[in-house]
Formats: C-alpha cells, structure tokens, sequence
C-alpha cells in the first residue's frame, strides 16, 4: 500500500486541430441504465483540464446560485479509508459498473467526511477506476478539477479523491433515485413512470445546471448530456453528474474549440461530429434531443426500432410542428397529465434546440423561462372521446413503440 498523497494535477489542455476527426462514442445502450451514478460508462477522452484555466469570477446574474471556487475543495482519501468505507469492496455494495469502473456505496461520517463502517453516517457513492482502463486517468483528472471546483444546486457534489498508487477513485454524494434514464427507459414493478409534472421539474433543473456552466465567465462546455448523466435526488431534483469530456469554452474572440470528437450517439451536435468544432450551444442540441425523450417516453437511439425510426431526432422532429402528429408520439404514460399548449410550447422548444446551425438555437437560459413558463400553466388537459376508445386508437397508432418498449424488460 503506498503513501496517501493528494493528486498533482496537469495545467495542459490539449486539443486536436483536425477538421476531420473519427468519432470516438460513448455507448448508450439498455445496459448503462442498470448504473447507479450513469457517470459510470466511461471512455477515453483528450480532455486534461488544469486548475490554472478557469476564472473564478462571474456576475451575480449569470452565476445562477452557483459559484467557481479558486482551488479544488475537496477530501483527500487513503485507499484504506475507501476500504473501510466498502466494506472492502464487497459484491453487496455495488451500485452500479461501466467501461471506467465499478461504483460502490459507502459509508462517511456528516460532518468530517472521515470514513466509517457500513450503516454508521451517511451514504455515498464510490467510483473506483478499472485498472485496464486506458485513458481513465484523463477523465478522473478532468472531473476533479471541474467538478472539485463548481458549486451549484443542479451539479452532483465531489466530495473527495483518491490517488494512490495505480487506484484512482472519486466520492459523490449519494444520489437515490438514480439517474432519469432510469425512470423513462427501464420497465420494472419498482420504477414508477415519471408524471409529467415531474418530467417538467427534472428536466427544469438540469437546464438551471447547463445554464450555470454556460454563464460563468469562463465558459464550460458539458459535451455529452443525456439522460444517464442527470441524477436524481430523493426529491426529484435534477443533478447533471460526469464531468469527465467537459471543456472550457472558447477564448480570444473565437466562437468555437477544435477537439477530438467525443460523446454519445443519437445525442452529440451535428457541426460537432461533422467537423470537431464544438460551441457552447453544441450543449443545447443535446439538451434538445432528452427533451424529446422525455416527451416520447423514446430512447435517442434504439436499433431495435424500425428502418427509419432508429435515430429518434431523424424520425421525430418533423412531428413536432404538428398538434395532431404531436399527440401521436407523446409517451401514452402522460395521457390526461398535460395541457395541448403546453406539450407544443415544450415542441416548439424542442424545434429550436435541434436547430442545425448552432447560431439559431436559443441558450440554456432562455429554454430555461420556456420550461418554466409550461410549469407554469395550469391549464387542464381538454377531454377529447371516451378513455376507452382513446386508449384503442392510441395503441393502435404507438404499435411499434410499444412492441420496442416492451422489449426493454
């Protein structure tokens, strides 16, 4: 067992000048629904950030209850404390595992944060790295001086490291109701479907977060949102978690920076992947394309679909200016929970942030007021024809999403 030490982070920040790079994804299968912190599934990624890029300053307006802290404020562990923490790293307190390792739950104490046997304190969740992992270093750095840094309500809290030898590992705080890919895509007795009013407050929250990362005075790129990055309190609060692909936004005047591609399919912006160029509204499409799930019930990408309805953005989005084409892809599990003028104001909004050309699609602050003003409305949902005959055609039209649904067990 080596020395406890604290981790001695790079201030380099390359980036790849090609106008062509290979698209490096992340997976977003049925399989990384079973993770508890959906920050589990990682992959390689170029991004190193250093404490010595960021700002600490940001005006009261744009800061959104958030605020950048000079210096990493986080818990240094011994892998010994970690141990104890998990009961050693037993089978019983895993929550969750993906390509960058295993997650498990632990034990600290409230107010010191110091380890403490199972069942004494409060819960977290440790994320351990996998030894084979390649490039794993590159992402635990970047979450560390990203995520040890940023305070802000809609942001999963850091609460410490580990840097020991070859075992690299992160603390969170515990979040219980897991991440909202969960809740939309998994079909389980435990799992309720999310209500409408819930999907609103969730997907509010995460656009509060986005919001704060993109108003700071040095802006930050999230660069892979999707609904297994935002995590759930146990009050449905909405956490944007995994910061291991975020970068800063671009300086000196410029309106992008060029990177290795990196991110999910079905959700990474089209200029992104296209030319490696990545905007601070590179976020927003992604933002867009969990809006849809959320209005669909539908995954962004599903090979278990139709020809032609595989990629939901391709397939969906020219539904979404129509009311009548709108009501047919709304997720059956909302029936009689919204207004028909607030499923199209959450259409519309969804338009914008899909918008191809970056420059069209409106920031994380104005989709924010949308959101909040469909919260808003309290308008009852007009009943159109019996629930019998509704519910007859509406499986009817949703065959084939429902065969699909049912297949995700």
């Amino acid at each position: 067992m080596g020395n406890c030490f604290g981790a001695k982070l790079s201030n380099s920040n390359p980036s790849s000048s090609s106008t062509h790079p290979s698209f490096s994804a992340r997976p977003s299968t049925p399989d990384t629904s079973k993770n508890y912190s959906s920050g589990v599934g990682y992959s390689a990624t170029s991004s190193s950030i250093g404490n010595s890029h960021f700002s600490a300053a940001a005006s009261d307006d744009t800061c959104l209850n958030g605020e950048i802290l000079p210096t990493p404020n986080l818990k240094i562990y011994c892998f010994s404390d970690l141990k104890l923490a998990t009961k050693n790293f037993k089978s019983d307190s895993v929550l969750g595992i993906g390509g960058f390792g295993t997650v498990y739950k632990g034990w600290v104490d409230e107010k010191t944060l110091a380890p403490t046997k199972a069942g004494i304190g409060m819960i977290v969740a440790i994320k351990k790295l996998n030894s084979e992992s390649t490039q794993g270093f590159e992402e635990w750095q970047s979450e560390v001086n990203f995520l040890g840094r940023l305070s802000h309500p809609n942001l999963v809290k850091l609460l410490g490291y580990c840097r020991e030898d070859k075992e690299l590992l992160l603390i969170y705080e515990f979040m219980q109701k897991g991440s909202l890919e969960n809740h939309l895509f998994r079909r389980s007795a435990a799992i309720e479907p999310l209500t409408w009013d819930l999907r609103l407050k969730i997907v509010i929250g995460a656009a509060r977060g986005l919001a704060f990362l993109h108003t700071s005075e040095k802006k930050v790129i999230y660069r892979d949102f999707k609904a297994s990055n935002i995590l759930l309190d146990g009050n449905y609060n909405a956490k944007i978690s995994d910061f291991g692909l975020a970068k800063l936004g671009p300086s000196g005047g410029n309106s992008h920076v060029t990177t290795r591609v990196m991110g999910t399919y079905g959700y990474a912006a089209p200029e992104y992947v296209e030319t490696g160029h990545l905007y601070v509204k590179s976020d927003v499409y992604g933002f867009g394309v969990v809006l849809l799930e959320i209005l669909t019930g539908l995954r962004a990408l599903d090979t278990k679909r139709p020809s032609g309805q595989q990629k939901l953005v391709d397939w969906v989005k020219p539904m979404l200016s129509n009311k009548r084409k709108l009501k047919s892809i709304m997720d059956a599990r909302l029936e009689g929970q919204y207004s028909s003028k607030g499923a199209m104001l959450a259409a519309q909004i969804t338009l914008k942030c899909l918008e191809g050309d970056p420059k069209n699609r409106p920031s994380m602050k104005e989709v924010m007021d949308v959101l909040e003003q469909i919260e808003a409305i309290k308008e009852k949902p007009k009943e159109s024809r019996s629930k019998s005959e509704h519910s007859s055609s509406h499986r009817h039209r949703q065959s084939p999403r429902s065969r699909q649904t049912n297949d995700r067990g």
